[in-house]
């Protein structure tokens, strides 16, 4: 096994260092030559990993934040034409339900009579 495919598999069992570069504090060849000249077991480590408390302060930070960024008039918008696309696919069912059935004019009827 080579040293990239180990370094692989130590990134497939920390995947929060995939925050680390969305967010462009580190790059994945930083990671990788952090890897290739300390391994796996050296503190370096640490300030990447993130115990389970720091986990959940992070997701209820980031739902917090995914809040704030909701714009009420535009989410209000949203349901609205939600709710009006399903008023009229209701109607056009209950129109389609109590359409009445065709009866031709007999023959010998005129329009007048």
């Amino acid at each position: 096994m080579t040293n990239k495919d180990s370094f692989k598999i130590f990134v497939a069992k920390h995947p929060e260092f995939i925050k680390y570069v969305n967010n462009g504090t580190m790059t994945w060849q930083k990671f990788y030559e952090m890897y290739d000249l300390y391994g796996e077991n050296n503190d370096i480590w640490q300030k990447y990993n993130n115990t389970e408390e720091e986990k959940n302060d992070l997701k209820t930070s980031e739902f917090l934040n995914f809040i704030k960024n909701i714009n009420i008039e535009k989410l209000q918008s949203g349901m609205e034409s939600v709710s009006r696309v399903l008023s009229l696919v209701s109607e056009i069912g209950n129109k389609t339900e109590t359409k009445e059935e065709y009866n031709p004019r007999p023959i010998y009827k005129h329009f007048e009579d």
